[in-house]
């Protein structure tokens, strides 16, 4: 699979891991920038660099990184086609239900459904929060787990589309 990857200088050292890592998986990494750690830079060049390959490619994947995710993703957001998630940590919902409708106490069930329900196609880590251990073992989840496809889920993507072309 083709994965756009991009990080400012925050997330610039896991950048390099992850495209190796991605490499060794067989996946086809995209190097988006930055191309060399600049204490001085700004993600949106790359970040956009990125979403721009994942929203004319619907079989693309992104993984953008910085210190927090946040900026990152909605920058990424704001391109037609573009789901960006953010994730910075495990996180466990007070009631928390797996995809099968059992209650669930996996740490890592908002990356699940974010793939499952939000169809998501770029994955923004925050730098800060996250070690490269855990970096790829979300990585290599979120890049295993298919859209559910169910007409409500999809629907309300389609909802999102079309108010983004609209506006």
């Amino acid at each position: 699979m083709k994965i756009y990857v991009a990080a400012d200088h925050t997330g610039f050292e896991l950048k390099k891991a992850l495209l190796a890592y991605l490499e060794s998986l067989g996946h086809e990494p995209v190097d988006c920038g930055n191309t060399a750690h600049d204490p001085d830079d700004n993600f949106p060049q790359f970040i956009l660099k990125a979403a721009e390959g994942v929203s004319a490619d619907p079989n693309a994947r992104g993984v953008i990184i910085g210190g927090s995710g946040q900026g990152e993703a909605m920058a990424a957001n704001r391109l037609p086609n573009v789901h960006a998630v953010v994730y910075y940590g495990p996180a466990k919902a007070i009631t928390a239900v797996d995809a099968s409708g059992r209650e669930s106490d996996d740490p890592y069930e908002i990356i699940r459904l974010s793939r499952l329900h939000n169809n998501s196609n770029m994955l923004s880590l925050g730098a800060r929060f996250v070690s490269e251990t855990e970096a790829k073992a979300v990585l290599e989840l979120w890049l295993s787990i298919e859209f559910s496809g169910q007409e409500r889920y999809a629907r309300r993507i389609q909802q999102i589309e079309d108010y983004t072309h609209k506006n």
